[in-house]
C-alpha cells in the first residue's frame, strides 16, 4: 500500500506513472517561473531606475500587479470550467507573453511598462488553477500531494535559478533578456498547443456551474490559506528591509535560496505524509512553525535571521499544500474552480499584509525597535487560527471540528470520499 510505503519511495512510485503531457507540464512549471522571475523581481529596480518611475509610483503598481496575479487566479479557474484546461493555459500564456513582449517595447515608449507587467500578472492568474488542475486531472486521491508537490518544486526551482542568471543583465543589457524571455514563452506556448484535451472536464465544468464561488464545505480551507498567506507574507514582504540593515543584500539572497532550497527537497518527500495528517494537525504544525520562525526573527543575528527562515518555511510548506488538498476534498466544483479560489485567498492574504504589516513595521521601526514587529508577527500565529476554528465551528451544525462533517469539518484524513478527477 503506498500509504505504508517510506515517503521517498512513493514519491518515485507516484512519479514514475507521469506520461508525456504531465511531464512536459513540470518541465513547463519550470521554465516559465524561470523566465519570469528573470524579470519581475527586478521590476522595482527597473521600472525606477531605468523609466525613471518615483518609488511611491513604483510600490502602487506592484502592489496592484500582484493582486492581479493572485486573486485573478478565482477567475482563471472559472474560465477553465468553461472553455477547458488546455485551452486556459494556451490563452494565458498569449496574454502572458504579449506582456513581456510590452516590456521589450516599453524600452522606447516608457509608459507602455505598467500595462505589460499588469498583463503578465494577467496571465500567471490565468494560467496557474489550470495548470495545477491539469496535472492532477483523473489522478487518485494517494497520488495527487505527489504530483502537486512535484509542480511546486518545479516552480520554486524556477523561481530560484531565474534571478540568478538575470541578476547582471537586467539593468545593463535588458533588452536581450527581455528578448531572450519572450522567446522562452513562445516555445512553452507551442509546446502547450500540442497538449490533448482533458478528458472529461466540460462535463464536470457544466455539472457545477450553477454553484457559487465562494459557497460550500471549503471555506474553512479558503479561510485557513488567507491567513497563512497574511501572516507569511510578513517575512515575503519585509524580510528584505530587516535582513540588509543587520547583514547585507547577499546574506539576504542566501536566505531566500535556502527557502526555495527546502520547498524543492522537503515538500516533495513529505507529501505524503501531509497528506496523511489530520486536518487541525496540519494547522497546529504549520501555524506553530510560522510562529517559532517569526519569533526567531526577533533576535537579528545572521544565524537567528537563518533559522528563523527555515522555520517559517518548513511551516508555509504543511500550510500550503494541506489546504490545496483540503480544498480539493471538500469542493464539489471542479480542480480549476478550487485552485483558483485557493489564489484568489492568497491574494487577499498578502494584501492584507502588505498593507496592515505595512503600517505595523513602520511604527515599530519609527521606535528604533524592529525586533518587536516579528514577536508581534508570531504572536497572531497563535492567536488568529484558533479563533478562525472557533468561528468556523460556531457556524457548523456540530460544535466539534474533529468529529463534525458538516461545513467547517475536520476529518482525520482529508482524502476520504473525494472523487478522483473532480
Amino acid at each position: 500500500m503506498a500509504d505504508q510505503a517510506p515517503d521517498g519511495q512513493g514519491l518515485r512510485a507516484a512519479l514514475s506513472t507521469l506520461d508525456g503531457p504531465p511531464r512536459f507540464l513540470l518541465l513547463s512549471s519550470f521554465l516559465i517561473p524561470l523566465g519570469s522571475f528573470m524579470v519581475l523581481p527586478f521590476m522595482s529596480v527597473f521600472l525606477h531606475e531605468r523609466l525613471g518611475m518615483g518609488l511611491g509610483t513604483v510600490g502602487v503598481v506592484l502592489a496592484v500587479a500582484s493582486l492581479v496575479q493572485f486573486s485573478g487566479g478565482i477567475v482563471g479557474g472559472a474560465l477553465a470550467d468553461r472553455i477547458g484546461l488546455r485551452r486556459t493555459m494556451l490563452w494565458a500564456l498569449i496574454i502572458r507573453t504579449a506582456g513581456f513582449v510590452g516590456l521589450l517595447l516599453a524600452l522606447r515608449w516608457p509608459p507602455l511598462a505598467v500595462g505589460a507587467l499588469v498583463l503578465t500578472c494577467c496571465g500567471a492568474a490565468l494560467y496557474l488553477p489550470a495548470n495545477k488542475a491539469y496535472l492532477v486531472h483523473g489522478v487518485d486521491d494517494e497520488r495527487r500531494p505527489a504530483f502537486l508537490s512535484a509542480g511546486n518544486a518545479a516552480l520554486n526551482a524556477g523561481m530560484a535559478v531565474g534571478p540568478l542568471i538575470a541578476g547582471p543583465f537586467v539593468l545593463s543589457s535588458p533588452g536581450w533578456l527581455f528578448v531572450a524571455v519572450t522567446t522562452l514563452f513562445v516555445l512553452v506556448t507551442a509546446g502547450h498547443a500540442r497538449l490533448p484535451d482533458a478528458k472529461g472536464e466540460r462535463e464536470q465544468g457544466r455539472e457545477a456551474g450553477g454553484r457559487g464561488l465562494l459557497a460550500g464545505p471549503a471555506v474553512l480551507p479558503f479561510a485557513a490559506n488567507a491567513l497563512a498567506f497574511y501572516l507569511y507574507f510578513h517575512f515575503q514582504h519585509f524580510l528584505a528591509v530587516y535582513a540588509v540593515e543587520r547583514a547585507s543584500s547577499a546574506f539576504y539572497s542566501l536566505i531566500l535560496l535556502l527557502c526555495f532550497t527546502l520547498v524543492i527537497v522537503v515538500q516533495p518527500l513529505a507529501s505524503g505524509l501531509i497528506r496523511r495528517m489530520p486536518y487541525a494537525t496540519a494547522l497546529t504544525v504549520g501555524f506553530t512553525g510560522l510562529a517559532a520562525g517569526l519569533a526567531v526573527l526577533a533576535i537579528g543575528t545572521r544565524p537567528a535571521l537563518l533559522a528563523g527562515g527555515t522555520l517559517i518555511t518548513l511551516g508555509d510548506i504543511v500550510l500550503f499544500l494541506k489546504n490545496d488538498l483540503e480544498a480539493l476534498r471538500r469542493s464539489p466544483r471542479s480542480d480549476a474552480v478550487v485552485f483558483g479560489r485557493q489564489r484568489l485567498a492568497a491574494g487577499l492574504g498578502a494584501c492584507a499584509s502588505g498593507v496592515l504589516g505595512g503600517q505595523l513595521y513602520g511604527l515599530t521601526e519609527h521606535t528604533g525597535h524592529t525586533g518587536w514587529f516579528w514577536l508581534l508577527a508570531a504572536a497572531q500565529c497563535l492567536l488568529l487560527p484558533p479563533l478562525l476554528l472557533a468561528l468556523r465551528t460556531g457556524k457548523a451544525q456540530h460544535p466539534h471540528p474533529l468529529t463534525d462533517h458538516g461545513e467547517g469539518a475536520l476529518r482525520a484524513h482529508d482524502t476520504d470520499g473525494r472523487v478522483p478527477g473532480r
